[in-house]
């Protein structure tokens, strides 16, 4: 496969040295995605400003990050901005900015002027998600929704496992399926991660994936797909069409699209586990998380009422 440049304006001999190669397959392709729209302004700012690109001053890269401040960026994309153009500088030979003063400052007063609390989107609880489901056609559309709904749910699947996921890594076992993630963000080496699906007698994600998979003959290769209004099976989902899927559903039953997210099923699984008082390792079982102290998050949000220390007096 011919490696797209991740970053056209630096020179293409470099990127193309096997050293480099490795480089960029530590990335996930989410993360390439995102440095190459982050280079590509970066680039077009600097033009904009005329001063160089590459190699960029610091002091170049410290105004650009008060510039997009003052067009509203977030932190999060405001620091992973600055992680991009480092990036293409050390891929051109340069000396990244990971330890400029002159960066890091302005990175530091971005984030105490905007503060470094998350923007969290609304988890599909699972009262939610019965709903999501319910109102889905009955059609090839409505029952890949379905499917594709109740095992990111079940499975507390980040969109992106959700896309590359293939009919073989599912295999059905007594009281639910074994599934196998060969690649995701807290396993970038491919080593593997299994986890349990149970069908329940609620989501029954499994008798939803069965009756997508007998609808549309597919037995083997990539479980969830595209279709058109022709009810014609397209390609694989890309992780962006998974995240539509979740917003369209979240519509669907009154609620605004914006609050939701591809992250929004893997959330509502947490949420849900948490607010029915399983355990967070249990819960960490399914969710795959590494730090209990991420999870632990998810579980005091959805206990601070319930555990609330007013409850005798207030």
């Amino acid at each position: 496969m011919t490696l797209q440049p991740l970053f056209p304006e630096t020179i293409p001999a470099v990127l193309q040295d096997a050293s480099d190669r490795l480089v960029l397959s530590a990335r996930s392709p989410a993360t390439l995605r995102a440095y190459r729209t982050d280079w590509s302004a970066f680039v077009a700012w600097c033009r904009a400003q005329g001063v160089t690109a590459l190699p960029a001053q610091p002091e170049t890269v410290a105004a650009w990050i008060a510039s997009r401040l003052e067009q509203g960026r977030k932190a999060a994309t405001l620091a992973r901005g600055v992680a991009a153009v480092s990036c293409a500088h050390e891929l051109a030979g340069f000396e990244s900015f990971s330890r400029s003063r002159v960066v890091q400052d302005a990175l530091r007063g971005m984030r105490r002027t905007l503060g470094t609390v998350p923007t969290r989107k609304a988890p599909a609880t699972v009262d939610l998600l019965r709903r999501m489901l319910d109102v889905q056609p009955d059609t090839l559309i409505g029952r890949r929704n379905r499917a594709l709904l109740s095992l990111g749910f079940a499975g507390a699947l980040r969109r992106s496992e959700l896309a590359t996921l293939d009919v073989e890594d599912l295999v059905p076992q007594d009281g639910g399926a074994l599934l196998t993630l060969r690649r995701s963000k807290t396993d970038p080496d491919g080593a593997g991660q299994t986890i349990g699906i149970l069908n329940g007698s609620s989501i029954r994600a499994l008798e939803h994936v069965s009756a997508w998979c007998e609808a549309t003959g597919i037995t083997s290769g990539r479980l969830f797909r595209s279709v058109d209004r022709h009810g014609r099976i397209g390609g694989s989902l890309s992780d962006r069409s998974v995240a539509r899927i979740i917003k369209t559903a979240a519509e669907a039953v009154g609620l605004d699209p914006e609050r939701f997210s591809g992250h929004s099923l893997r959330a509502g699984f947490i949420t849900s586990g948490a607010e029915a008082g399983a355990d967070a390792l249990l819960i960490a079982e399914t969710s795959r998380h590494q730090s209990l102290d991420v999870l632990r998050s998810y579980v005091r949000r959805a206990s601070l009422l319930k555990t609330h220390a007013g409850h005798r007096f207030l």
